[in-house]
């Protein structure tokens, strides 16, 4: 059990069945390449979910070399937007200068667009290393996508890294006001982004418990400063059901528009995507802030375990899907397991018939 009191940080309280309660008060982290290891082996801890709710974050490389010095980390999204993630601890100096470091590493990282091949065989040193695979297949592994869909990330990434297009990530244990508003500046007269983590670190025993807070995204960018190739768009249910009837077949649109309007009756909330391809991502409150799934006109019904907050309702949802035939796989609370038009289509009217027995 956990209560937070309100402070300036918040102390925690952690009891066992409502006994032996331990006050934990703030830690901090003692070097920057425990943290850096920490958000390589975590990612979902930076929480980009705040900017868009699907993205997702593979890390795939650490320490990636440039001319300007190692990048800590390059993490990739399944838009192909690329990722510099940098961390900077409290005892270290002015926090503004690992904006000016990573501005540095985005322009070092920018001199691989000459030649994309060379910037993937980087890649897959560091994939090979960690995962056994080559970095596209570990792409492909990891958002649950077809070689052809992997072509089109590649191109996305191969074009934002040639635009010098990038979302800088900075991880950090104290964020002041100037840096703030920097970041603010830079957001709102730029075509990058600049994003602060700020990370709340609480140890007691073998136990850890982390807070992040990201600042960064107030900033909607006019068109004038926008991503000039950014494959993000902005979805509603009209533009959302033009682009299922163009991009499915007759079949396929009658179970898509089904499990839609199954969402819109029945879930607390409908929230649709901005990406390259429409998607609506419902809400059950009673579950999760956060998707129960998500559909989109790329062909995925994703499965969105990860963020459900009860573990016992997550495995009876998995055990419910596999009985109507879905293809669950164990990890399936840590990889957002996906299934293709070819499955889902023909299973429409159980998928919303499970669901909302299940979210009764």
């Amino acid at each position: 059990m956990l209560e937070c009191l309100n402070k300036k940080y918040m102390s925690i309280i952690i009891s066992s069945n409502g006994k032996n309660a331990v006050k934990v008060e703030k830690s901090s982290f003692d070097k920057e390449d425990y943290l850096q290891k920490y958000i390589y082996d975590n990612p979902e801890s930076i929480p980009l979910y705040e900017i868009k709710e699907d993205i997702h974050l593979l890390i795939l490389a650490r320490e990636f070399p440039t001319n300007s010095g190692p990048i800590d980390a390059i993490g990739i999204d399944k838009y192909g937007e690329l990722y510099i993630v940098e961390t900077k601890l409290y005892k270290n100096a002015d926090k503004r200068t690992v904006v000016a470091q990573s501005l540095d590493y985005g322009a070092a990282l920018w001199k691989h667009s000459n030649d994309f091949n060379e910037f993937l065989s980087i890649l897959d040193e560091h994939t090979q290393k960690i995962f056994k695979l080559k970095a596209t297949e570990k792409i492909k592994e990891f958002f649950q996508i077809g070689d052809e869909e992997v072509s089109v990330l590649l191109e996305k990434t191969r074009t934002n890294l040639n635009d010098g297009i990038f979302n800088f990530v900075i991880l950090m244990d104290n964020l002041d006001d100037r840096l703030k508003d920097l970041i603010l500046f830079v957001n709102q007269n730029s075509q990058f982004d600049i994003y602060a983590v700020l990370f709340e670190y609480y140890k007691h025993a073998e136990y850890e418990i982390i807070i992040p807070k990201i600042f960064g995204t107030e900033v909607k960018k006019d068109i004038a400063v926008s991503k000039s190739n950014s494959p993000r768009k902005t979805w509603t249910e009209v533009t959302l059901l033009e682009d299922a009837k163009d991009k499915y077949s007759e079949e396929e649109f009658i179970a898509f528009k089904r499990i839609y309007d199954f969402s819109k009756q029945s879930a607390d909330e409908v929230r649709f995507g901005t990406g390259m391809y429409a998607s609506f991502s419902p809400i059950f409150q009673k579950f999760c802030d956060k998707s129960l799934y998500t559909l989109g006109t790329d062909g995925r019904l994703s499965f969105n375990f990860h963020w459900i907050d009860d573990k016992d309702f997550s495995q009876k949802y998995k055990n419910a899907l596999e009985s109507i035939g879905f293809t669950i796989p164990t990890n399936f609370n840590e990889v957002r397991p996906s299934v293709p038009p070819e499955e889902w289509v023909i299973r429409a009217e159980e998928f919303v018939r499970i669901v909302g027995e299940a979210t009764i």
